[in-house]
């Protein structure tokens, strides 16, 4: 089975088959057929890319209902820390925080649900991100919380004189108050 449940209802890590021979390898980041097989059914929208540096954190965002987006994030070449929190209320992992090296050489994906916040260092001298969304970026309902917050305690595994940070990120706001409408339903 290519994918790995979580103890956050929802958050799945996709490990793709990867078959290598001399030539070098190949897999199927994405197949809808798979993700069918495992009662996923969603239908992607948008393609999204970013490059960054050594110690680069972005996040941790989201969009609120009803432009909530799943995203599937993998990296393209380097290594990045992809981190996940549960801002659903009542959830039973609420306010918890889930994260996973992912790699070009590992080729693991994280499947973030609707109901998260996400963000992600980056580990290595450069890192290629790229995420599929289901709903298409909306500016109105883009949000986030502080990649700082005390209360998530968040170990980026970066040391803090090496962290770089958008001023857009560094103003976000601490979890406690952060807009969110997510409610978590079994």
């Amino acid at each position: 089975m290519p994918f790995l449940k979580t103890e956050f209802a929802g958050l799945l890590v996709f490990e793709p088959a990867v078959y290598e021979d001399s030539r070098g390898c190949f897999f199927e980041s994405y197949n809808e057929k798979t993700f069918l097989n495992e009662n996923i059914d969603l239908r992607f929208v948008q393609d999204n890319q970013s490059s960054s540096s050594y110690g680069v954190i972005r996040g941790l965002h989201y969009q609120l209902s009803p432009h909530a987006q799943t995203k599937l994030v993998r990296v393209l070449s380097g290594i990045i820390l992809d981190v996940a929190v549960d801002i659903r209320e009542k959830s039973p992992t609420f306010s918890k925080v889930f994260s996973i090296e992912l790699s070009a050489e590992n080729k693991k994906q994280l499947m973030i649900p609707p109901g998260f916040a996400h963000g992600f260092s980056v580990l290595s001298e450069r890192a290629e991100v790229f995420y599929k969304c289901d709903k298409f970026y909306n500016k109105e309902s883009e949000t986030g919380i502080r990649y700082n917050d005390p209360l998530l305690n968040i170990d980026w595994k970066v040391p803090g004189d090496k962290i770089i940070v958008s001023e857009k990120d560094q103003k976000l706001p601490l979890l406690a108050q952060s807009k969110s409408n997510f409610v978590f339903q079994k």
